[in-house]
């Protein structure tokens, strides 16, 4: 499974303003129902801020991977966004985050959801990527990046 299975350029999003966690979860649960209107916002919502009930998805070093799993889903769908400014994530090594990947997985599915996480983080284990996208100006450059394989 590659990045570019579950992620569009519509789906990255740069600069976002967020003022803290819950904030932040909100507007990604509004951006993925702008581009999958058969999705809930409320859902989203609510499943990522539960998921992140069982401790923080903030991975260190500026990058967070919210997921969660979501009823009716029919495919994985991934978020990328790039803060305009971090803020607090709980994140593991105390620091705050500014890098986001957003992964939504089927209730049902057969894939098990551990592969895509696991192609996500180690792409996001890569310094040279990470500062690319720390620095890169349009969202199909940010696209183009991550839907390398």
């Amino acid at each position: 499974m590659e990045i570019a299975d579950f992620l569009t350029p519509e789906r990255v999003v740069l600069d976002v303003r967020a003022r803290d966690k819950p904030q932040l979860i909100a507007e990604i649960a509004r951006q993925f129902t702008q581009n999958v209107p058969t999705l809930q916002a409320k859902a989203v919502e609510t499943a990522l801020l539960a998921r992140e009930t069982f401790g923080s998805t903030g991975l260190g070093e500026g990058f967070a991977l919210p997921h969660a799993r979501i009823e009716g889903l029919n495919s994985y769908l991934g978020l990328f966004m790039r803060l305009a400014k971090p803020i607090e994530f709980e994140a593991i090594d105390g620091k705050p985050v500014l890098l986001l990947f957003v992964l939504l997985i089927p209730a049902e599915t057969a894939i098990p959801h551990v592969a895509a996480l696991a192609q996500v983080s180690r792409r996001f284990r890569d310094p040279d990527l990470v500062t690319r996208l720390r620095r890169v100006a349009l969202r199909n450059e940010a696209y183009e990046l991550l839907a390398q394989p």
